[in-house]
């Protein structure tokens, strides 16, 4: 196909297109250590990312033509999900105001894990005899590991300093293992009433750790990225058969108010991200 008369057809997908590469060429060169010089309290590198994700996000909201076909309508839900894609490659190398967004979102998940928590608490009753002392020895520290993460997310949103952050490093990491460890426990129980149960139970939990992972790693350094990846000794490609992904799905869209198609795009580069990452 022509190039110049397919950008003329489809200017917006065309312009989609470069700012996606605008975003990712800028997350590169950050990665590298490529600033380009300061702007403001950051980088000129940063300002140029942020700048392009803004304009995605508008170009994906951009109302379509009345006249246009279904056809435009799925061209601007695919826009709107590439706008969360690209929202989450710029975290790692945004400096200033980024880290106390991030630490307010991180903060702002506390709820969900806090009543997450409280349903694994009450989840042993519904099981078989058998199965609730090996679900509850599973899952022993999760109401101590979740007052430790949310007293350290907390924390580091009122003071986003480098010591905090690496606290709050340790707390995510030591929370994922442990969840992970439940999901492996769940997998040898043999009732399968009890083991949807348990799944469940320790999934919503998951779900909620996985992404507090995520922003801490947004705003984590590559030499802390990877000390937090060593530390973590059970994989997500070990459990990841005992992960319910319609789950974690319907929990991000409704944390975020936003489509279930966006929220599974958004947890799809989460686990990228973590996977590339080592954890």
């Amino acid at each position: 196909m022509n190039p110049i008369s397919n950008i003329w057809n489809h200017p917006k997908t065309s312009a989609a297109g470069l700012l996606i590469a605008v975003v990712t060429i800028a997350s590169v060169l950050s990665q590298q250590g490529i600033t380009l010089g300061s702007a403001g309290s950051g980088t000129v590198v940063a300002l140029v990312s942020g700048l392009a994700t803004a304009l995605l996000g508008l170009l994906a909201r951009d109302p379509a033509n009345p006249a246009s076909s279904a056809n435009s309508a799925n061209s601007t839900a695919r826009l709107g999900a590439w706008a969360l894609i690209a929202l989450l490659l710029p975290l790692p190398f945004v400096s200033g105001c980024s880290e106390t967004s991030v630490a307010q979102n991180i903060v702002n998940w506390t709820p969900a894990l806090e009543s997450a928590v409280a349903t694994v608490d009450s989840t042993a009753a519904l099981l078989a005899p058998a199965d609730a002392p090996v679900f509850a020895a599973a899952t022993a520290g999760f109401d101590a590991a979740s007052n430790l993460l949310v007293a350290q997310a907390k924390a580091y949103l009122a003071n986003p300093s480098a010591s905090v952050l690496a606290q709050l490093q340790a707390a995510v990491v030591a929370f994922q293992q442990q969840v992970n460890a439940s999901l492996l426990s769940a997998a040898k129980i043999t009732n399968p009433a009890s083991q949807q149960s348990v799944l469940n139970a320790v999934n919503a939990v998951g779900t909620v750790v996985l992404a507090m992972l995520a922003l801490v790693q947004s705003v984590s350094s590559k030499v802390a990225v990877a000390r937090m990846a060593s530390q973590s000794t059970i994989k997500l490609a070990t459990v990841r058969p005992y992960m319910d992904e319609s789950k974690a799905v319907a929990m991000i869209a409704s944390h975020y108010g936003e489509p279930a198609e966006w929220a599974h795009d958004q947890e799809q580069q989460v686990e990228l991200n973590a996977a590339q990452a080592g954890f």
